[in-house]
């Protein structure tokens, strides 16, 4: 029966809750996992004796939201620091001579069935499917399964074990040989001293008590009755043991993150990626490795995985003051001077800074980029003249970075570098763009009676461009045709305020879209009476001719592009109007966008991010 020691538990647990105290103060918008991961490792730090198989906890999310760095902390916090290995596994890698991760492990010093932190990080590297879902040869690695499995990992030591009293009985041999017939002896001859490197190796394989100092004064003979002593205990071929292990799995899935491929979008409101995000389930998250692993190695991932949200529009305006807070009691504490950094600062840092797919990283770059540089003119300044106040301010209708140090004003011309691709948007272009996602705006709120997330003609790319951001819509028969009105309209609407020969080229993933959608509706979902087959599917004995559909959704496009002008004309007072609006402000709210709306007596709902457009389904059930 194991003695438990409640004093050491009821220590263990307190440093549990400080860690939970330190990490949250250490990171923005991820307290739920902090709590979640702490909670579910509690068994694992307080009473690992128990354990039969290791703790397996999984984290995933896209990059940036601080999974790395969070099991760094982590580990620090539990000083754990010398019983932690950060191991990344890949297919392609072969920079490293290592071929298995019980190597990785002995190499960091936890064969000793002690308990121990290991990171698994980028384990999406390491998938086992192609994009196929064809098996992928692999010879490197493969007994990470085996340590998912039960935490039991191979010694492979016997033969090892053979070569080194071999080679040590040979020597004893020669030596022999050699005093028999007198001839003289070295004392490294007698006393072959092992290398670091060896007596490494050989303590690890042995398990002996032995420290590595001790067994490179060893003799020939002391080595080699260690040796067989060591072959005659079972225990050095039997597995080591890793249940008393905590593994953490992290890893980037696209396919689960399907917003993860918007690396470069700085203008799509945070929120709605974290609306987006905040869907993302268990389910997809098996899903997503089932791309990636085969069905038993999915299995061993187990079913703790905790998932990150991208970050909140008010998590990255809380992390940047946090930053802006540490450089001016920083400032304070270093140089003596008492730093003021007004918030205008923070808005332009958030507005050239803030990739909501990217994280944090890009942030922190900013701050940098636009604070802390231009703060070492200003402290050079107020050093020299024995300054001891530093004001700083951003006048966004002078694009002027303002430091009022004391008596004395510096003015710096500044334009954030994502403001200035910006404003380098022609208005003519930004008027066509506006014309465009309003068309797209006044069907969705037509056809689906909510006002859009975001309405943006100005957006921070080296092109031109705008969007028309959507609520999630669930998919149905009717749903499908009006979002291929919504997706015609962009197109549709230049045509009807510019005239044909003006509309430009920029409907083309419109009506790829439009005609996804239309093909689907015939040849997937089996929708339009005249075609019941399923037309899609490509293995040879299932194929079907698809150019029997072909007229039917031409047919079928025509009529809706038909139907979607009477609709743009039908509110075109509309449609004009909210495109000069969105041509002067370049960006519009779900708010000014109903408001709009409404004086054209178009009533829409204004609707949060995460929100599904979906049928009364429930209601209509209990009314049957």
């Amino acid at each position: 029966m194991l003695q438990i020691d409640l004093k050491l538990i009821e220590q263990r647990k307190q440093t549990i809750e400080d860690a939970r105290t330190y990490l949250k103060s250490q990171f923005i918008g991820i307290d739920q996992i902090i709590d979640d991961l702490l909670d579910y490792i509690q068994v694992w730090y307080l009473m690992p004796e128990i354990l039969t198989r290791p703790v397996i906890v999984n984290l995933w999310g896209m990059t940036g939201v601080g999974k790395t760095d969070l099991v760094r902390k982590l580990v620090k916090c539990l000083d754990y620091q010398d019983r932690f290995a950060e191991v990344e596994l890949s297919n392609t890698d072969n920079t490293t001579w290592e071929n298995s991760v019980s190597k990785i492990l002995e190499n960091h010093g936890l064969a000793d069935e002690q308990p121990s932190i290991v990171l698994f990080d980028e384990i999406q590297r390491f998938n086992t499917l192609d994009s196929d879902g064809a098996p992928i040869p692999q010879t490197k690695f493969m007994d990470f399964w085996e340590l998912l499995s039960d935490g039991r990992l191979s010694r492979k030591s016997k033969d090892d074990l053979d070569y080194y009293l071999m080679n040590f009985m040979n020597r004893k041999k020669e030596n022999n040989r050699r005093k028999s017939k007198g001839e003289e002896m070295e004392e490294t001859d007698e006393n072959p001293f092992l290398s670091l490197w060896e007596a490494r190796e050989l303590q690890k394989m042995i398990g002996t008590a032995h420290s590595i100092d001790e067994l490179t004064d060893l003799t020939e003979g002391e080595m080699i009755d260690i040796i067989v002593q060591a072959k005659t205990k079972k225990k050095i071929y039997e597995p080591v043991d890793y249940s008393k292990t905590l593994l953490i799995v992290s890893g980037n899935l696209d396919e689960a993150f399907s917003m993860s491929g918007e690396t470069s979008e700085a203008d799509i409101d945070a929120d709605i990626f974290h609306a987006f995000t905040k869907k993302i389930t268990l389910v997809d998250i098996k899903n997503s490795l089932s791309r990636k692993f085969r069905p038993e190695q999915v299995a061993r991932f187990g079913n703790i995985h905790l998932i990150y949200n991208s970050l909140r529009k008010h998590d990255f305006q809380e992390l940047i003051h946090k930053e802006v807070t540490r450089i001016m009691h920083d400032t304070q504490e270093r140089l003596g001077i008492t730093l003021t950094v007004q918030s205008p600062i923070e808005d332009l840092i958030y507005r050239n800074g803030v990739f909501p797919v990217q994280g944090v990283r890009p942030v922190f770059s900013s701050i940098i980029d636009i604070l802390e540089a231009n703060l070492s003119k200003f402290f050079y300044v107020a050093l020299m003249n024995g300054y001891k106040t530093i004001d700083v301010q951003y006048d966004e209708a002078k694009s002027k970075i303002i430091a009022q140090i004391e008596k004395q004003t510096i003015e710096i011309p500044y334009v954030g570098r994502i403001d200035k691709i910006r404003e380098g948007n022609v208005q003519d272009t930004v008027a066509s763009i506006s014309v465009h996602e309003c068309g797209h705006a006044v069907a969705y709120m037509v056809l689906m009676g909510v006002a859009p997330l975001q309405l943006k003609s100005k957006i921070a790319s080296s092109y031109a461009g705008g969007f028309t951001f959507p609520h999630q819509i669930h998919e149905t028969k009717e749903n499908l045709l009006k979002k291929i009105k919504i997706y015609l309209a962009g197109g549709i609407a230049e045509e009807i305020i510019f005239g044909k020969h003006h509309a430009s080229v920029g409907r083309s993933h419109d009506r790829e879209a439009s005609t996804q959608f239309a093909l689907d509706f015939v040849r997937r979902y089996g929708f339009d009476d005249e075609f019941q087959a399923t037309y899609t599917m490509d293995s040879y004995p299932y194929m079907m001719d698809k150019t029997v559909t072909d007229t039917d959704v031409e047919k079928m496009m025509t009529r809706l592009v038909s139907e979607t002008k009477e609709l743009l004309s039908n509110n075109i007072t509309l449609l004009k109007n909210l495109s000069v609006e969105l041509s002067l402000k370049g960006s519009m709210t779900p708010t000014e966008v109903a408001k709009t709306a409404k004086k054209h007596k178009v009533n829409v709902l204004q609707k949060e991010e995460g929100f599904l457009i979906i049928a009364d389904f429930e209601k209509q059930l209990k009314a049957k």
